[in-house]
């Protein structure tokens, strides 16, 4: 279990804000940043990186726009240890959106795209490199994805500059078999590159399939504390640490953290494993029905969002 080019990332602030639009104070993130810190988290993902001319400040909280001055706001004089990662959605940003690493404390920027727009990501991952960042590329939703579609993804992915390319999980829907099966494709591909994995718990299998991911010699590994996330949420990070065994990682500053202020909001926003979560990762469906439904006056009547989503299906 213990594999030194193992890099744990933190999510909390970045999928958890798919949940309150990233309406977190700056206490809350400051705290979360000071655990990751004091528990050797490799990094902490703040937030995304978004054009403002794509959404609103006046709806969007801070971290969907990881503006240096408020980076700055939060991270303060604390020793940095853990470093900082924000992610960049295709078609949500601009290259001039992107600062240059020396006038940024982020050290790290990952790519999201869906296989369509692997292009666009590489050219976007590029850019990112050439200001100074470290770079990842975060193929979606690949349960959704053909197998000729895949391996055209892979193969273009194979000839680009980007060291990291990351396996997700988007809706929950994969097992342990995939993980393994998907792992073992994506490096026999890219054999020049890491591979990391980022897993959603709609069937309660994050963990289990980040193991999995573990097993097959996958290295960047993305969690949560308590598994905030949209939806279902992500691999619980306290889970993952203490899996690792890895003695620069300790678990009590998790704790903390996950107590001060990550239970609060558990009586706030409703992720983690719910019925029409696990409904949407059994039928690989993009969790956005079963949060509407869980954000409406209804969340309880889950039989009839069942029957709902499954009128075309053979769930039944």
């Amino acid at each position: 279990m213990f594999r030194p080019q193992i890099k744990v990332v933190d999510c909390t602030v970045r999928d958890g804000g798919l949940m309150n639009k990233w309406q977190f104070t700056d206490e809350f993130v400051r705290t979360v940043y000071t655990a990751c810190n004091q528990a050797g988290i490799d990094y902490m993902e703040i937030g995304y990186l978004s054009s403002e001319s794509a959404f609103s400040r006046d709806e969007m909280g801070p971290w969907k726009f990881c503006a240096e001055k408020d980076i700055q706001r939060v991270i303060g004089g604390e020793e940095k240890k853990v470093k900082l990662s924000a992610m960049a959605d295709i078609g949500r940003i601009e290259f001039d959106d992107i600062p240059l690493k020396s006038e940024s404390s982020l050290d790290m920027v990952r790519v999201a795209c869906y296989v369509h727009q692997v292009d666009a990501a590489i050219a976007l991952a590029h850019h990112c490199m050439d200001k100074g960042y470290e770079v990842t590329i975060n193929l979606m939703a690949v349960s959704t994805v053909g197998l000729r579609d895949l391996e055209e993804a892979l193969n273009d992915l194979s000839k680009c500059r980007v060291p990291i390319i990351y396996l997700v999980d988007s809706f929950g829907a994969f097992y342990s078999e995939d993980i393994d099966t998907l792992s073992k494709k994506y490096m026999e591909a890219l054999p020049d590159k890491t591979i990391g994995i980022h897993c959603h718990n709609n069937q309660q299998l994050a963990f289990a399939n980040t193991i999995s991911a573990i097993i097959n010699g996958v290295n960047y590994l993305d969690g949560s504390l308590y598994g905030i996330g949209r939806g279902a949420g992500n691999c619980p990070l306290e889970l993952l640490v203490s899996f690792l065994k890895n003695p620069k990682f300790r678990v009590r500053p998790l704790i903390e953290v996950i107590e001060s202020q990550i239970i609060p909001w558990t009586k706030r926003i409703d992720w983690g494993y719910y019925i029409p979560y696990m409904i949407t990762g059994v039928l690989n469906q993009h969790p956005r029905s079963a949060m509407a439904h869980m954000e409406s006056d209804r969340k309880e009547q889950i039989t009839d969002f069942f029957n709902q989503v499954t009128t075309s299906t053979d769930l039944v």
